[in-house]
């Protein structure tokens, strides 16, 4: 133990260390001890004096020894600690040949720990990429590459301990720890190497090792190559490789052998596939051996060890299909050739395929009696078989895909029990069939139009009614394109409206196919618009069975917009009227009863109807329609504006709608548009729902640009804007109102894009850039992004068409402001945002070094400066100035971005470490003034 005393200022690592030498703590102890001290030692080892180092790795040492034969949770927790030591001290400071010279001597000196020795050896190639140990990256990189060269040092080491039989295991698992390093050592040399030669002979035994199988899994990945050519250099480890693992396909089969051998045995055959899948897409007979061994993991019955293959079916798929694979075989004609062969070739493969993963979807006959958890595992385990046969379909085709899948429909109709049609295996068969949709010709005559047919046949179970329904919609195009398509219409919307009454999952599903049906479909229901309305009214009002949510019935609202789109204007203001009646009455009839009632409402009551509008608003392109409409429930919408202005909810449905119709009308909105703004201006004013703000940033899109709307919106964006920076003037503010800060700086960056001219010159502009100044560093992500990059926006300004306009403007704002700009962003770089806010940090730094060049090198010198030497060093400093000076040049925005990141993770590489940068770069808290 060393004088903790004296080297160690951290109370918690003199603690955790004597607890862990001393010879009475329990177990308990130990374990909570060893994790601390680990941690300390990758996050806070720089808090120790540099002379700490060698009493520490003694420590360290004596503790490995000490734990030599456990606890093994211990053990790991004191590798790791050393581990963490290496990654943080030079390798000259560990003596001449750096850590693994030190770890060898010790082994030589202590044979009897040798199994702590070992643990250490596993442990340190994974530690090189744990970005937990608050090193530099320029350190790390130095680690890996000290490794790297050791790797020989290693290898030797642990060719030696294969004499120890007890350690076989270990050491198995300590070289399949090196081998991901993948550095200086050649699949030739592998090839002859003891650890290999051991590790394939295990696989023969009885009980198959998993350290042996990760070390095959390795060498596997190790050999993987995405160009045929380059294989050359791999192919003698690969000629050990594959003939040992294709010995084991026989297991497979057997059904003596545990499961957990057979997962092991599949892992591998996947590997290969995955790291060999270039070479098997030419189709040899050598590759095709695997390929038939893969059949063979997808046939197995459990479902986690067969759905191992799915990525290697769906690489093949890309390899076969995409163009790319076959540029070497230079003209056309011989690329067509070339993937015609090939397609052929793999054509029976993936028609196997077809057939295995199809009854993997079958629901369980005890389905409803599973955990909501199992429940959804099945509802996984639905979705990656129809991605696998997505991919079948891709390089079979989806009607020779259709073709198999139809002949398991059939089999499941004409298969009858006492009670009928067994609906699980037809309801398999036709997910299948739907996932397959989008590969299946409009034109498609034979298969489509049988199971058409059939599904009117089939039982109303809920399951099943909804697999059909969804079926019935992931077709619409092809009930609208091919021959005899239009002529199950009826058919299949009485199955819908079956579906709509039978349960509320086969409503649901009953409700998106009628949307699909009337968008794909809307041309040939014009004659049907009485029964189709009739529908509508009945789900829209409840009456009768129908049991459609009032979020399904979105789907029907959206259904009959489409269709009156596609009827003459003439016919669509009627068609209108009848779509908005089952919302607009029920509203109406709120209203009414007065203020006081309304008030009182929930904001559901309300909300249900609101949104139905609003789908109404967005789906039906009848601009003059849709503006004459509006014009007519304006008052009503006032009402509620008026009464309800407090209640969010009701703001942001009504908002919503209003903001679908300006999308659509345009300037066909009229004097209407001006009252609405009028009305939200005012109510803004007094409530702040920050809907008002994302409704006039819609205003803004359409119509910033038109001069005879200036006046208006240069008094809109002048309150708005006002009244917001009234609202956020410290740094709390942001955070208790981020919805208003978000779409305030949306908003802002909508007018610098679409009316640059009411913009700048507006006095709002600098109180903007001064509350966003306050605001950077709000924690809430939607908010900061706003900020950022509106900033951005204002930066970019100079590269867009109008910029020459209104530079001088933005340049007398900007540069007095930006040594604290340059200084917020940077303190948001190092610490004062999450590390996943970084790349909008870091576009918002380079924008501003772009739009101002000198200066902006000027400002971010004085502010990096700020750091103290030891949280950044002179070099770091230097390497930052320089990329933002390639930025200030000109240089390419997606080769500066690492240099940044690596700024980012020094300087919050620690919590200590972080605390100084902060420290040195606040104050943060910018406050403003309200100036109304």
């Amino acid at each position: 133990m060393f004088s903790v005393e004296k080297l160690l200022p951290s109370t918690i690592f003199e603690v955790a260390d004597n607890l862990l030498h001393d010879s009475s703590s329990n177990q308990e102890t130990l374990i909570f001890c060893s994790q601390t001290l680990r941690s300390k030692v990758q996050r806070d080892f720089e808090e120790l004096p540099s002379e700490a180092f060698r009493p520490l790795r003694d420590s360290l040492n004596s503790l490995l020894k000490t734990f030599h034969k456990g606890p093994p949770r211990v053990r790991t927790q004191i590798s790791l600690a050393v581990a963490a030591l290496a990654v943080h001290v030079p390798a000259d400071d560990w003596g001449d040949g750096g850590i693994m010279t030190w770890l060898r001597d010790q082994m030589n000196t202590h044979s009897e720990c040798i199994s702590s020795f070992l643990e250490l050896l596993r442990v340190l190639p994974e530690e090189a990429f744990n970005y937990k140990i608050a090193a530099r990256p320029d350190r790390r990189r130095q680690f890996e590459n000290e490794l790297a060269s050791a790797i020989d040092v290693s290898l030797n080491i642990l060719t030696a301990c294969l004499n120890i039989g007890e350690l076989k295991e270990q050491v198995l698992e300590a070289f399949a720890s090196w081998l991901r390093l993948r550095h200086r050592i050649t699949a030739s040399t592998l090839a002859s190497h003891p650890l290999v030669l051991i590790a394939l002979s295990s696989l023969s035994s009885e009980v198959l090792s998993e350290a042996s199988v990760n070390v095959i899994s390795e060498l596997i990945h190790f050999t993987a190559v995405r160009n045929v050519n380059a294989m050359s250099s791999q192919l003698p480890l690969i000629q050990v490789l594959v003939p040992q693992v294709m010995s084991l396909k026989p297991q497979l089969r057997d059904a003596s052998k545990d499961e957990e051998d057979i997962k092991a045995v599949a892992r591998l055959f996947a590997d290969m596939g995955d790291a060999y899948v270039e070479l098997i897409a030419t189709g040899s007979d050598e590759s095709m051996m695997i390929v038939h061994a893969l059949l063979d993991v997808a046939s197995y019955p459990e479902f986690d060890i067969a759905s191992m293959t799915f990525n290697f079916w769906h690489y093949l798929q890309i390899s076969l299909v995409e163009r790319d694979s076959y540029v070497s075989y230079g003209d056309e004609a011989t690329i067509e050739a070339e993937r015609n062969r090939r397609l052929q070739v793999f054509r029976p493969a993936y028609e196997s395929l077809v057939s295995l993963v199809s009854s993997r979807v079958q629901y369980p006959q005890d389905y409803s009696e599973l955990s909501k958890e199992d429940q959804k595992d099945f509802k996984q385990t639905r979705y990656a078989v129809a991605d696998a046969l997505i991919d079948a379909a891709l390089v079979l085709g989806g009607e020779s895909t259709l073709r198999i899948l139809c002949m398991k429909l059939l089999e499941a109709v004409s298969s009858r029990n006492e009670k009928g049609i067994d609906w699980q295996p037809a309801e398999a068969s036709l997910y299948c069939i739907q996932a397959i949709s989008d590969f299946v010709s409009f034109e498609e005559a034979e298969v489509m139009p049988q199971i058409m047919s059939f599904l009117s046949k089939l039982p109303h179970q809920p399951q099943l009614l909804h697999t059909v329904c969804s079926l019935v919609g992931a077709y619409s195009r092809w009930l609208n394109a091919a021959p005899s398509g239009p002529s199950f219409l009826p058919s299949v919307i009485d199955i819908l409206v079956i579906g709509m009454s039978l349960s509320e999952d086969s409503a649901a599903a009953a409700s998106k196919a009628f949307r699909h049906i009337c968008n794909d479909c809307g041309n040939k229901l014009s004659g049907s618009l009485d029964g189709l309305f009739n529908i509508y009214q009945s789900a829209m009002t409840g009456v009768g069975s129908f049991k459609v949510s009032s979020e399904d019935s979105l789907h029907l609202v959206e259904a009959l917009s489409i269709v009156i789109t596609q009827l003459p204007s003439e016919h669509a203001k009627k068609g209108l009227e009848a779509l908005c009646f089952p919302a607009v009455h029920p509203l109406q009839e709120i209203i009414n009863q007065g203020p006081v009632e309304l008030g009182q409402k929930t904001a559901r009551e309300l909300t249900v109807h609101i949104d139905r509008l609003a789908n109404i608003f967005r789906y039906v392109n009848h601009p003059e329609a849709v503006a004459d409409a509006i014009q007519k429930l304006w008052p009503m919408f006032k009402a509620i504006f008026d009464t309800r202005a407090w209640d969010m909810r009701t703001m942001e449905s009504l908002c919503r709608a209003c903001k679908n119709a300006v999308r659509t009308c345009k300037r066909f909105m009229g004097i209407t548009i001006g009252a609405m703004l009028g009305e939200i201006q005012g109510l803004y004013q007094q409530h702040h729902q920050s809907c008002f703000l994302y409704l006039s940033s819609e205003v803004i899109k359409i119509f910033g640009s038109d001069p005879s709307c200036a006046d208006y919106l240069r008094v809109l964006i002048e309150s708005l804007f006002t009244n917001t920076t009234c609202l956020l003037t410290k740094i709390q503010d942001f955070t208790s109102r981020p919805d208003i800060a978000d779409d305030c700086f949306l908003l802002a960056s909508r007018c610098i894009r679409y009316c640059p001219q009411l913009f700048f010159p507006s006095s709002v502009f600098s109180s903007l850039v001064d509350c966003a100044m306050v605001g950077i560093t709000v924690q809430h992500r939607e908010a900061s992004n706003s900020i950022l990059n509106f900033l951005s926006d204002v930066f970019d300004f100079g590269n867009s068409s109008q910029g020459d306009n209104y530079l001088p403007i933005r340049d007398s704002i900007i540069i007095p402001r930006g040594p604290t700009i340059s200084r917020i962003l940077i303190a948001s770089l190092t610490g004062a945002l999450p590390s996943s806010r970084i790349e909008t940090v870091t576009y918002a730094l380079l924008a501003l070094t772009r739009a101002y060049a000198g200066k902006a090198l000027e400002w971010a010198n004085a502010s990096i400066s700020l750091i103290p030497p030891a949280a950044v060093t002179e070099v770091e400093r230097a390497k930052f100035i320089l990329t933002l000076s390639d930025a200030a040049s000109g240089g390419n925005i997606n080769g500066l971005m690492i240099p940044i990141e690596e700024l980012s993770e020094v300087c919050r590489r620690n919590r200590t470490v972080q605390d100084i940068v902060q420290g040195a770069l606040r104050p943060l808290e910018v406050n403003t003034l309200c100036v109304s």
